[in-house]
Formats: C-alpha cells, sequence, structure tokens
C-alpha cells in the first residue's frame, strides 16, 4: 500500500501541471479541466496494480484525451435561469425561471407554482424508487452525484444513469405544462 502511494505521488508531481495544461487547451473552462484531471486521478488510484503500466505519463495522457472527447459527447446541462423565450408580439424576453418560480404571490403565480410542484411531484411517484431518490436527493436537497454514490455505496455512472432516466421521463411527463405555461 506503501509502495502504491509512492507511485501515485510520484504521478502527479512529475505530470499533473503537464496533463493540467493539456487538457485546459482542449476544454472550455479552468473548471472543466479541473474536473477531467480529477477523473484522470481517480481512475489512476483506482488501477490495483498501477506498476503493470509500463509508461505512466502516456497512460494518463490517453485517460485524459478520452475523458476530454467523452465530455464533448455529453450534453452540457442547461440551468433554468438560462432559458429564455422571446416573445415577438411583445417583442420582450421571458426567462423560465420568472413562469417556473415566481417572486410575486399574485393569485395566478400561486396556482401556476402550486400546479408545477404538484405535476412534478405526481411525475416523480411514477419513477422507479431509486431513480425518484436520485432525483430528489441531486435537485431539491442539493447533493451532488458523487456524494450520492458515496453514500449508497453505488458506482456513479449508475447513479449518473438513474438520473438521466429520471430527467428523461420528468421532460417527457412535464411537456404538456411547459407548453402550457408558454401558452402553445
Amino acid at each position: 500500500m506503501a509502495e502504491k502511494s509512492k507511485n501515485i505521488v510520484k504521478a502527479i508531481t512529475g505530470n499533473g501541471k503537464g496533463l493540467f495544461n493539456f487538457i485546459r487547451r482542449k476544454v472550455a473552462s479552468d473548471a472543466d479541466a479541473e474536473d477531467i484531471l480529477q477523473d484522470v486521478w481517480c481512475q489512476f488510484t483506482n488501477i490495483d496494480d498501477a506498476e503493470e503500466i509500463e509508461q505512466p505519463r502516456s497512460w494518463l495522457f490517453k485517460v485524459a484525451k478520452n475523458k476530454i472527447i467523452d465530455k464533448s459527447r455529453k450534453k452540457t446541462e442547461q440551468f433554468i435561469e438560462d432559458l429564455v423565450y422571446r416573445n415577438e408580439a411583445e417583442e420582450e424576453d421571458v426567462n423560465f425561471a420568472d413562469i417556473l418560480i415566481p417572486d410575486d404571490d399574485d393569485p395566478e403565480s400561486v396556482y401556476l407554482k402550486e400546479l408545477f410542484w404538484e405535476e412534478l411531484f405526481l411525475a416523480l411517484e411514477e419513477l422507479p424508487e431509486k431513480q425518484k431518490q436520485v432525483f430528489i436527493w441531486n435537485e431539491l436537497e442539493d447533493k451532488t452525484l458523487r456524494q450520492i454514490a458515496d453514500e449508497t455505496g453505488e458506482k456513479l455512472k449508475t447513479i449518473i444513469s438513474r438520473k438521466g432516466y429520471a430527467v428523461k421521463h420528468l421532460r417527457c411527463r412535464l411537456q404538456t405544462l411547459y407548453d402550457e405555461f408558454l401558452g402553445y
């Protein structure tokens, strides 16, 4: 175990800066580069016998390249605050967050909030229990997918899949309500 720790420290100190710079040149932000670098180190530390890797530097850069490709293939998350609908008739932009989570307490807004949350929870009840729980923990309780994986003892990829299936179901199920909000 001590030998493995020494190899990990040696790999990080010898390749950390160059690996980060390599990744950073190929992604949009420092945060993305740091996430990918963390994934690379995580994969490296999870190898049972890192000494079997003949050229650790090459291996690290190959894994980083694959992670960059994986990231570029994934759909990026959209935050509700970033979604805007252009109302051409009134020549103004409408933010979806203002529709779904309005600050005012007029009767129509209160009704729309209640309707949205009611429909959301009905749709959540249709999900398998594990998918529903992952969605609730991640979206409503602000736990990261990594935290959920650690707490449940499940693989991160399993948690990501469950969240993906839940989101896909909720999008489909709430599409009618979404269209009604926009007046289609």
